[in-house]
């Protein structure tokens, strides 16, 4: 009899051990940032040269953990790219600014990846259009 009732505890403990301890899939207790971006592509459209080359991208935290962008990656020196370093709060937006040189004639399309805490990983934007020359 005795033997029976330490199973029947040892088997209870056991059981609300595992009940307790989170899993891989359960994720109902832990928050995330979710970056969602208004556009991912700005179309300059045909541009005269040496014109003003800021482009803004607008992106709002979704989720419901602070959202930190950690670093944002252009492809060449001709495009460069302002963010605030601070965390965005759930619910509140922010901006990226990209500015590109506008000094080359021709199209161009260039990619930005912004890399933060948000649940979906690298964000990939980009900036395309076409330069003419000043008649």
């Amino acid at each position: 009899m005795k033997r029976t009732i330490n199973i029947v505890i040892l088997l209870v403990l056991a059981l609300s051990f595992f009940n307790a301890a989170p899993t891989e899939f359960d994720k109902s207790n832990s928050k995330v940032a979710i970056i969602k971006f208004k556009t991912q592509v700005v179309d300059y459209g045909t541009i005269i040269q040496n014109s003003e080359g800021t482009s803004l991208f607008t992106f709002t935290n979704k989720g419901d953990a602070p959202l930190l962008i950690t670093n944002v990656k252009t492809i060449c020196g001709c495009t460069v790219p302002s963010y605030s370093k601070t965390p965005i709060l759930p619910g509140e937006t922010g901006q990226l600014n990209i500015k590109y040189d506008t000094k080359r004639l021709g199209a161009f399309t260039k990619t930005i990846t912004v890399t933060s805490n948000a649940e979906s990983g690298n964000k990939i934007l980009k900036i395309k259009g076409n330069i003419i020359a000043a008649k």
